[in-house]
């Protein structure tokens, strides 16, 4: 283990890391994973708490998405999008058309690079359209959507905004609908539509300068697992509609069942139609990624309107999208995310959860009476709570207890959240809720 650090710190760059901290607290040498399990190269075994940063579902080592990717490995590795198809893009942007009504899907390789594509497919839309000087965005204080150029500049998280400031376009934040903000006695719906009007109003003056609004639905991530009420969503696409401005919904960590549904987009009241009948809320573009392939393979898509695609549709080149990654479509990661989807389909994934999280819910009961603990909250298959006496240096702090404690988890601030793989036991997910205890009863953590 000592040679593998010492490599890693002489030659590896970690992400989202002060490498100087890495002296310290050296970060895990990782030798294999089994189901919900990391195992050191020392055969030290750690619950992955967070699934591998909330992108891995079912497990390490899962058998058939290892079979899925091992079967595609034998016919064809990569061949770019651009003047070829294969037959694992196309299966894959069918099934996700069916799941969510949007028809036509533009790949990527991560999450950053979806929520680019779906700014820049958004302003170009309305040049097209003729209307050039809807360039603007709008997002939701507290947001994140990534630490490229263009999704940085909608992000709302100083520490990774901040010093780049001079690089980012300038954006607005509306008010975030996060529940823990409401007034003393204000319901979690009655807050979101309170905000949901200071969306209103920006947009009422802005709307001719404004191309989309973009937002986590339902979870903002790395605000701290903050939730808001669904209200918010259909009030949304109800502004969004009336003003002309497209909606992304930026579904890249709670996509893929983590919030209960499918698409946390689901979970949105239906809007009234003129006359009788409802609509669902569905937006404009939806970006997805992590979950996407189990947390096999980098990959991430842009989903979009059949009224986008024809916005781009035309003989001049120039009108089209010109936007490429080298690995755009790649056949091993679609193989994989199509192996997700049979996973998902044939063993009733969201309902099996919806069991599962009641359960686990009740196994974290004595942790949400913590004395320590407050705002203890969960949606789907999230669990979140702050810790009220958390202290500068908290979230390290703690990581470095519950390692002890054979569970890798990293908390955001004073936040501390569970994301576990869906194939976590109820034996597994009480260990975690014992390690958290032991954790929380230092008063030094």
């Amino acid at each position: 283990m000592d040679d593998l650090l010492n490599r890693t710190r002489a030659a590896v760059w970690h992400p989202c890391t002060q490498m100087k901290q890495l002296e310290a607290a050296p970060p895990l040498a990782i030798a294999r994973g089994e189901g919900v399990w990391l195992i050191d190269t020392d055969e030290r075994r750690y619950l992955d708490a967070i699934s591998s940063w909330w992108v891995n579902l079912f497990g390490h080592c899962n058998p058939r998405i290892n079979a899925a990717i091992t079967d595609q490995l034998g016919k064809i590795e990569h061949v770019m999008l651009a003047g070829a198809t294969h037959e694992p893009v196309v299966a894959l942007s069918e099934r996700l058309a069916a799941l969510t009504g949007l028809g036509h899907a533009f790949y990527g390789s991560d999450g950053a690079s979806a929520t680019e594509i779906a700014l820049k497919m958004s302003a170009h839309y309305w040049r097209n359209q003729g209307q050039p000087e809807k360039n603007g965005f709008v997002s939701l204080k507290n947001g994140y959507h990534g630490e490229t150029v263009g999704a940085l500049s909608v992000t709302d998280i100083p520490l990774f905004k901040s010093t780049y400031e001079p690089l980012l376009r300038h954006t607005v934040q509306v008010p975030t609908p996060d529940a823990r903000l409401a007034e003393p006695g204000e319901t979690a719906e009655a807050y979101a539509l309170r905000c949901a009007g200071a969306l209103e109003a920006h947009l009422a003056e802005h709307a001719a300068t404004t191309a989309a609004l973009i937002v986590e639905p339902l979870v903002q991530g790395a605000a701290g697992m903050a939730m808001y009420h669904p209200a918010y969503l259909a009030r949304a696409r109800e502004l969004c509609d009336r003003y002309r401005v497209h909606l992304i919904a930026d579904e890249i960590a709670v996509g893929f069942g983590r919030t209960g549904t499918m698409f946390a987009c689901e979970q949105a009241p239906p809007l009234p139609l003129a006359g009788a009948g409802i609509k669902t809320v569905r937006p404009d573009f939806m970006c997805l990624s992590k979950g996407i392939t189990g947390g096999y393979l980098p990959l991430s898509a842009v989903l979009t309107s059949d009224d986008v695609y024809a916005a781009f549709w035309g003989d001049a080149t120039a009108r089209g999208f010109l936007h490429s990654h080298s690995y755009t479509g790649n056949p091993l990661a679609c193989s994989a995310a199509l192996a997700v989807l049979d996973i998902f389909e044939h063993d009733n994934v969201i309902a099996a959860n919806r069991v599962r999280a009641i359960e686990f819910t009740s196994l974290l009961a004595e942790l949400a009476a913590h004395p320590r603990v407050r705002h203890f909250r969960h949606l789907g298959m999230i669990w979140a709570f702050e810790v009220a006496d958390a202290t500068p240096g908290f979230s390290a702090r703690l990581h470095r207890a519950a390692l002890a404690q054979g569970v890798f988890i990293r908390p955001i601030g004073g936040t501390v959240y569970a994301m576990p793989p869906y194939v976590t036991s109820a034996d597994e997910m009480r260990a975690l809720a014992d390690a958290l205890l032991v954790c929380l009863a230092d008063p030094e953590i």
